[in-house]
């Protein structure tokens, strides 16, 4: 499943509204998360610029709470293709570089707090994303 930057900064930060619902889902969660540098970039900064919130966020990473997979060349032209194609959103890097990550690696299902656009971006094939926590819906 992919792992969006606002459950990752609502697990780790506990003043954060969607916290309880976030860590709820993330310990009844069975299976493996994967993420993107981008999103990892966007949480540090959401989360700083105290260190400690930052520490948490790399310690997350470091410890398997989620597997960091890199972009490559491929991926980040199809970032572009993709932020081009939902400019009228606007796609945002972080999403664009899941999306992406989703169509290479076959991942439909996606931890995310941005119900709204991840209802309106599409994988190629028409294939749509099953968003998680389902109570966010």
């Amino acid at each position: 499943m992919l792992l969006d930057t606002g459950p990752l900064v609502a697990l780790l930060d506990r003043s954060e509204h969607n916290h309880a619902r976030c860590v709820t889902f993330f310990k009844e969660f069975r299976g493996r998360l994967v993420t993107t540098e981008p999103v990892l970039t966007e949480a540090m900064y959401l989360l700083g610029p105290d260190i400690a919130g930052q520490r948490a966020c790399l310690r997350f990473i470091i410890q398997g709470g989620a597997v960091l997979i890199p972009s490559t060349a491929k991926t980040l032209s199809r970032c572009l293709a993709l932020m081009e194609q939902y400019r009228d959103i606007p796609m945002d890097f972080a999403d664009a570089t899941l999306v992406a990550l989703a169509e290479e690696i076959g991942i439909t299902e996606v931890f995310t707090l941005d119900v709204k656009d991840f209802n309106i971006y599409c994988l190629r094939e028409k294939k749509t994303f099953t968003i998680y926590p389902k109570s966010f819906r």
